[in-house]
């Protein structure tokens, strides 16, 4: 037994902000963010913790799959972007649902996601749930440097959440981490204890995007061609890829790479930016709620980020 998708939901705040807005705190314009990023605009909390969007995100998954929240057994979540170290996301959207089940969060950033599905698949394996909630929220123009504009047009803020019941519908995944912070990295903030004597780093977003780009097209063809080979399947067979949304010329050299046609890729980074752990549920709520998944399909979700970390993994909706 694994699960089968219930529901979906998502949130973004309302303030949108456009690329002629970015260039006016930094010197870029909107070609080339366009040309090099693919985004056009991005939502920008400006009242809202990513527990406050990712509890958002929740009641409208809720809602989509007819399930009470009082039904639920566990919430996994994931953020890289919390306003507190501790109590964590989960913790305080569980709060904010006004439940008492129990909570977990996540910490694989990008990719993180993927990886709370296959940890409420081991929970459902052990029949320890029947209904799972599992989110990934974001308010990353928290740890967003607004002076960097080599990263600050990249990102955006919102929230993605999915609703698991009992099925067998999660097919397989596949994990790959190379632990390290030279290419992506986000430091606290190192503390005020007078004997520790490292540097501290301002506590932003710090990615070499080079390596990130060659990093991120390698993970998403080698783990998709090692997931449909390893269960007889071909690109033919999955109805949608939908990737982590971190870069357009990414997805697009991957469609290459992989001799799939673009139009398999759901992209939506135009609109909403990279928004890390939600950008795979957002994604997945706005096909849900577009009428473009029929019962049976195969769903093909590879994420990658920092870890560095990568995932994938296919679902039958």
């Amino acid at each position: 037994m694994s699960f089968s998708i219930l529901g979906t939901g998502m949130y973004v705040p309302p303030k949108v902000v456009t690329n002629d807005d970015i260039s006016k705190l930094v010197d870029t314009n909107d070609e080339w963010i366009v040309q090099r990023v693919g985004v056009k605009q991005r939502h920008i909390s400006t009242n809202e913790t990513a527990a406050d969007m990712g509890t958002k995100a929740a009641l409208a998954a809720l809602e989509n799959s007819g399930v009470k929240k009082e039904e639920i057994d566990l919430i996994l979540a994931a953020s890289v972007s919390g306003e507190s170290i501790s109590p964590s996301v989960s913790c305080m959207i569980q709060n904010k649902l006004g439940l008492s089940c129990m909570t977990m969060d996540i910490n694989a950033a990008c990719s993180a996601f993927v990886f709370l599905l296959e940890t409420a698949a081991g929970f459902f394996a052990r029949k320890k749930v029947k209904k799972v909630l599992v989110i990934g929220t974001e308010r990353l123009s928290r740890i967003v440097d607004w002076e960097d504009r080599g990263t600050c047009v990249i990102f955006g803020d919102g929230a993605g959440a999915v609703v698991l019941g009992e099925g067998d519908n999660y097919l397989d995944a596949v994990f790959h981490v190379q632990g390290g912070d030279n290419v992506i990295d986000i430091p606290q903030f190192i503390g005020k204890s007078p004997f520790f004597e490292l540097e501290q780093k301002k506590p932003y977003i710090h990615m070499r995007g080079q390596d990130t780009f060659k990093f991120a097209v390698n993970a998403i063809c080698k783990e998709s061609k090692y997931l449909l080979k390893q269960n007889n399947l071909t690109f033919d067979d999955i109805k949608y890829v939908v990737p982590h949304q971190a870069n357009q010329r990414i997805i697009d050299f991957a469609s290459v790479m992989l001799k799939v046609p673009k139009e398999k890729f759901y992209v939506n980074i135009d609109r909403f930016g990279n928004t890390s752990s939600a950008s795979i549920p957002i994604a997945l709520d706005e096909l849900n709620r577009q009428g473009k998944l029929e019962k049976g399909d195969l769903l093909l979700l590879p994420a990658f980020g920092g870890g560095l970390a990568s995932a994938a993994c296919i679902v039958r909706w």
